[in-house]
């Protein structure tokens, strides 16, 4: 029996010999649709024109050039309206009205008033100028008939021919005769092309003010992406930015609206316009809603700023072009001009360039310095560029603790005094102890007579939240980390907070990601300079450049990680920043390890040299006391002041910097009271000798318990 086998698939081995069965290929209809009821096929094919690219090309096309030539009759209609009755002066009047600004109501009522004066005189005058008219007309005639005749008698004498006195008078007629003819001829041509022209006219005026919509727009301009901002923008998006009292006071004022706007000025990469808010409105609704502000104005979020000028009730906006913030801003001057110099004093390092494109410089002059942001955003080279321009000052010494220990600042072997690069607690420690030298060198300095000018000292700590978090505690008990009071690093940085300014020295720290555990309260407050990166929240923001700049307009929250990598807002009194703003958004220049090196090694030739310690040499445990006994020797007293220099020359590490205070310090707590002797202070050995015994005897007492 053989088997019948359907198959509707091509066979990709075909069977062969006798016994293969029996194939029945099923073969598709190759017209089906011709089998269609023909109101599917006419269906199908309007569908298909109406939606063809072509078609809504000429459509929009015909859609567009028709909204011309009507929205530019409505745009005509409203000029000469406006140009006629007193419109425009009572719009802005009410505009001033809702805006609360009753001066300028009352100018632009003034001017209104005058206006309708003007027009009742014209409109008295036409009750006369017919009168007028005829006389002037009759006039007119008399005199140009005279003139002709005059002109004729003239040529009749000229030729002795009588009937030239005619001529002039006759070639005129014929003159006026051949202008009428000319006028029959064209007249009627000229009312079939009137209308035609009429309409030209008003597509004209549609097309150069863009009056259509943008569907109808073609392709490459219907994406408003990135259009200029002129006034009616502006002012349709604050209409549409979602706070009642600022919209219905727009419509209130209707094209009036933009007298709300200063003048749109060119700042930068962008433009700059302030916007002075109806009665009602306050700044701080604007404020809230920047990124609907920025949608309306077809911008990205972070190429519009609002910042609060000085007037009252007034944002300052300032736009980007679009994607122009995208765009790198060029090398730094420190590597283009390898012959700059710097003045820690008197000169601003330049850090990069602001929203407008302006350079930004910043004063470090007597000024802590905090600067953070989230992880690699730039923050270390942001705070190695300002190092860099101020290694250039021969005058300014460094002392130098990298918590991270990648090698970002291993171009300063040589020109910072210390320089620690590690992340471990063995490092931290390291840094805390030199800071806390930095803390002796300013308690030294304070003891020295006022006025006196001391070199620039720098103690700057790169990842220093590693400090604040670190677990380790010395052999008091005492923890190196944390932010209490018994924190050896917190209270090191606090001193040089409180007193360090007074005798340049300073303290400079980058930390990472802002927290109160890391970033001590205190700490971030004592800070001149603040200076933010891109960072996650609001309460960070505020952590990283205070209350008031934020309160202000900076939002480094509203930075884009990653992609705004490099750009800080800065709180200082040390950079320009316009009057009214708390803060400056900068764009600092990026200096690669390269050009930090070459800048480096210029600032190393500007120096004597250098010898960088990598740890702090703790040496061995002195005991000041009996260091001075020893100086004394046998003397039975010497001055106070020899005192210092012998123990200076016994050991320049431990004593190379002590003043007259370190020593009455160490006297006093002894119980020694220093003696004057032929009016010079003196040391007497008798005194320090007892004083140690006492001491000894303490501590073996001590001991015994």
């Amino acid at each position: 029996m053989t088997e019948n086998v359907i198959n509707l698939h091509k066979p990709t081995d075909p069977p062969t010999g006798e016994n293969a069965p029996t194939v029945l290929t099923v073969v598709p209809d190759p017209a089906p649709a011709s089998r269609l009821p023909l109101w599917v096929r006419s269906g199908r094919a309007v569908k298909a024109a109406a939606t063809d690219e072509n078609t809504k090309t000429v459509v929009r096309a015909v859609a567009r050039h028709s909204l011309y030539t009507l929205n530019g009759g409505r745009i005509v209609a409203r000029r000469t309206w406006d140009g006629r009755t007193g419109a425009r002066y009572e719009r802005m009047i009410r505009a001033a009205e809702v805006a609360g600004n009753i001066e300028v109501a009352e100018e632009w009522e003034e001017r209104l008033q005058r206006f309708r004066q003007a027009r009742h005189h014209r409109r008295m005058d036409l009750l006369h100028s017919p009168l007028e008219v005829a006389k002037g007309a009759a006039v007119g005639t008399g005199m140009g008939v005279a003139a002709l005749i005059g002109l004729g008698i003239v040529m009749a004498i000229n030729t002795k021919h009588p009937a030239d006195v005619i001529t002039p008078l006759a070639a005129t007629i014929d003159f006026i005769a051949t202008l009428i003819r000319i006028i029959q001829i064209v007249w009627g041509p000229a009312l079939t092309i009137a209308p035609f022209l009429a309409l030209l006219a008003l597509w004209s005026v549609g097309a150069h003010q863009k009056a259509a919509p943008s569907w109808s727009m073609p392709e490459h301009q219907r994406s408003s992406e990135g259009e200029p901002i002129t006034p009616s923008i502006v002012v349709k998006a604050l209409r549409d930015l979602g706070v009642p009292a600022l919209r219905n006071a727009i419509k209130e004022m209707g094209d009036a609206g933009a007298s709300m706007l200063g003048p749109i000025r060119i700042a930068g990469c962008g433009v700059e316009v302030d916007v002075t808010l109806p009665s009602g409105v306050s700044t701080i609704e604007v404020q809230n809603r920047r990124r609907k502000l920025a949608e309306n104005l077809t911008r990205h979020e972070h190429e519009v700023f609002i910042m609060l000028p000085v007037a009252a009730r007034t944002v300052r906006l300032w736009i980007a072009d679009s994607g122009a913030l995208d765009e790198p801003i060029g090398p730094s001057p420190l590597v283009t001009d390898d012959k700059m110099t710097a003045n820690y004093a008197k000169g601003r390092a330049p850090w990069g360039q602001d929203l407008r494109g302006d350079a930004a410089a910043i004063s470090l002059y007597q000024r802590h310095l905090l600067i953070t942001g989230l992880s690699n955003q730039g923050k270390t080279a942001a705070l190695r560029a300002l190092a860099l321009w101020l290694a250039l000052d021969r005058s300014v010494q460094f002392l130098m603790g990298d918590l991270k220990g990648a090698g970002d600042w291993a171009m300063f072997d040589g020109l910072a005094t210390v320089l620690i690069q590690g992340p471990t607690d063995e490092h931290v420690i390291e840094v805390t102890e030199m800071v806390e030298g930095a803390v002796d060198e300013m308690n030294r300095r304070l003891q020295d007579p006022p006025g006196t000018q001391f070199p620039p000292l720098i103690v700057l700590v790169d990842e220093a939240q590693v400090a604040f978090m670190c677990p380790a505690v010395d052999d008091e008990k005492r923890p190196y980390g944390g932010s209490k009071a018994k924190s050896r690093y917190f209270t090191a940085v606090r001193k040089i907070h409180n007193q360090g300014r007074a005798v340049n020295v300073l303290m400079w720290q980058g930390t990472q990601d802002p927290t109160d555990q890391n970033l001590p309260k205190l700490v971030r407050e004592g800070a001149h300079t603040r200076a933010s990166l891109a960072l996650g929240t609001e309460s960070q923001a505020r952590m990283a450049l205070g209350d008031k700049a934020v309160d202000g307009g900076a939002a480094p929250n509203l930075l884009r990680p990653g992609l705004d990598k490099g750009t800080v807002v800065v709180a200082s009194d040390g950079i320009k920043i316009p009057a009214g703003q708390a803060s400056l958004t900068v764009r600092t220049h990026y200096i690669d390890t390269e050009g930090a090196h070459a800048i480096a090694d210029r600032a190393r030739t500007l120096r004597d040299g250098v010898t960088t310690l990598h740890a702090v040499e703790r040496g061995e445990e002195r005991d000041p006391l009996a260091d001075i006994l020893a100086v004394l020797g046998d003397e039975k007293r010497v001055f106070t002041q020899d005192v210092i220099k012998r123990l200076s020359a016994s050991n320049e590490d431990a004593y190379g910097r002590w003043s007259f205070g370190d020593l009455t310090r160490v006297l006093d707590a002894a119980g020694v009271e220093p003696k004057k002797s032929h009016g010079r202070m003196v040391v007497r050995a008798e005194d320090v000798a007892r004083a140690l015994a006492d001491r000894d005897n303490e501590g073996s007492a001590s001991a015994s318990e």
